[in-house]
């Protein structure tokens, strides 16, 4: 007994392929549409946040060539304490007659806190770079700096140490 073969289409399976093929075309589309109308605001939003979040821009002025400051005291304003750092007797008080021959006011002389200094050194106080660093020309003198290991007090009221080292 034959069967009769029945070749029977059905309409559904074709239509529900085809809106499920263009249900993911239209999402495609819709995604895309959306990153591009939100991605540049929100794109922006979170460079505004991450800028904020970090230190703001340093504002650089033109390099200039740096030069020390230009010393404000004329030499027989400026007072120096001499300090004797080589522990030889005597070597405070010469070098005091010298910075008092070159025009500076000797504000006093003494011990510094240790006698073994390798080198001499004028110290300045903040704001006295300049007539530190013009008496460190005028003695010979290479190592010039703030002070260090002193307090401004501890100069008696003078704008700079002289603190001499066995050379």
């Amino acid at each position: 007994m034959d069967h009769p073969v029945s070749l029977e289409v059905r309409p559904w399976r074709t239509t529900a392929l085809v809106a499920s093929a263009l249900a993911a075309v239209e999402l495609v589309v819709l995604v895309i549409a959306g990153v591009a109308l939100l991605g540049g605001p929100i794109s922006r939003q979170v460079h505004e946040t991450a800028a904020a979040r970090t230190l703001p821009p340093v504002e650089r002025a033109p390099a200039a060539k740096r030069t020390p400051d230009a010393a404000s005291l004329a030499r027989g304003e400026t007072s120096v304490l001499v300090l004797n750092g080589n522990g030889r007797a005597g070597a405070a008080s010469e070098a005091a007659a010298r910075v008092q021959s070159r025009g500076y006011l000797v504000g006093g002389t003494g011990n510094a806190s240790s006698s073994d200094h390798p080198r001499t050194l004028v110290m300045y106080r903040p704001g006295h770079e300049g007539e530190g660093r013009r008496l460190a020309t005028d003695l010979g003198i290479a190592l010039v700096g703030p002070l260090d290991g002193m307090a401004p007090r501890e100069l008696l009221g003078a704008h700079l140490a002289l603190v001499l080292g066995s050379t």
